[in-house]
């Protein structure tokens, strides 16, 4: 028998600074059994770095040809195309034809090296790529429960989350955007 994800309740109260959106989201996020609270929470983050009408979490893992976090229009046409991790070029390349916009947030121990070998490639795409600080990502895991109420505040290039458990900063560090 299969796994079930592990559902999370979060309500966020969100202030991005950068963009003057000023909203309480109601998000349930779904953890795949093989996916980590890093990686979950990368996604929640960039979830509230990219909120606009139509912007929803897939079935990503679970689904492979998805992304993790997509808009689409009311004609199914891809508006905004999230991978969270590594993502290879192939699949990447896929992407920027499909969808308006694509963004990559890295968030791992291992992405300064998945960039250094992929930049030259990922340069000839229209495509934003961000990485989070790891160690902020982790910090971040601690103030997580099943059901959590989270204020978070994008100023910048950081995120300032505080919760019932504590607060911490998050920055995410442009590695290559389009204009």
């Amino acid at each position: 028998m299969a796994l079930k994800p592990t559902i999370f309740k979060m309500t966020i109260n969100l202030s991005d600074l950068n963009k003057d959106i000023y909203e309480t989201l109601h998000l349930t996020v779904a953890q795949h059994p093989s996916e980590t609270s890093e990686r979950m929470m990368a996604r929640v983050m960039a979830y509230c770095l990219n909120v606009q009408e139509f912007l929803c979490f897939t079935k990503g893992l679970s689904v492979a040809d998805d992304p993790d976090i997509w808009a689409k229009s009311l004609s199914d046409e891809f508006l905004l195309w999230i991978d969270v991790g590594e993502p290879a070029f192939e699949r990447i390349k896929k992407a920027a034809r499909q969808a308006q916009t694509v963004k990559i947030y890295s968030f791992n121990s291992k992405s300064d090296v998945w960039w250094k070998q992929s930049f030259s490639n990922f340069a000839s795409l229209a495509v934003d790529v961000y990485q989070f600080e790891f160690a902020q990502i982790q910090t971040l895991c601690k103030l997580l429960k099943r059901t959590t109420e989270l204020s978070v505040t994008s100023s910048g290039d950081s995120l300032y989350v505080s919760g019932e458990l504590g607060e911490c900063e998050i920055s995410c560090k442009a590695l290559q955007v389009q204009q």
